[in-house]
């Protein structure tokens, strides 16, 4: 019996602050985004209730510059990744341990414009994929 596992994460909500870009020595961009996701129901007594959880993503390279760019507090934002925890020392030199969703895709579902800000580009999707020369031939 072949064993399967999956790490997939889809997420739809609405961005709780511009995107934050640092850079790793090498120059390649690192993108760190907090989403917002909130589900709503009504209690047996018909009361509206509402829970948020927030998200940590973490965005890379030419994706990372494209959040930079082009999002920006409260777009919604639809995102595919993988689930991801790290443990790091805090201050005071103790363990701790944070899950991030680490972004293979991002798609603006609704934008919040900057004032004196373009509307966004697409992202080149094409990281980390070989690109084809010539012409493909059709099988059919």
């Amino acid at each position: 019996m072949e064993k399967y596992s999956m790490n997939k994460v889809i997420l739809v909500g609405r961005l709780g602050k511009d995107p934050e870009v640092r850079y790793t020595n090498k120059g390649d961009a690192v993108a760190n985004l907090v989403l917002a996701t909130t589900e709503t129901w009504k209690t047996k007594n018909g009361e509206q209730k509402e829970k948020t959880e927030w998200h940590r993503i973490v965005v890379f390279r030419n994706r990372a510059e494209f959040a930079r760019e082009n999002l920006h507090k409260g777009a919604m934002i639809a995102v595919d990744g993988k689930l991801r925890t790290r443990k790091y020392e805090d201050k005071k030199g103790n363990k701790r341990y944070t899950t991030e969703v680490m972004a293979r895709n991002i798609i603006i579902l609704s934008s919040v414009q900057k004032e004196g800000s373009r509307a966004p580009k697409t992202p080149d999707t094409s990281f980390g994929k070989k690109k084809k020369k010539g012409k493909e031939e059709i099988p059919f």
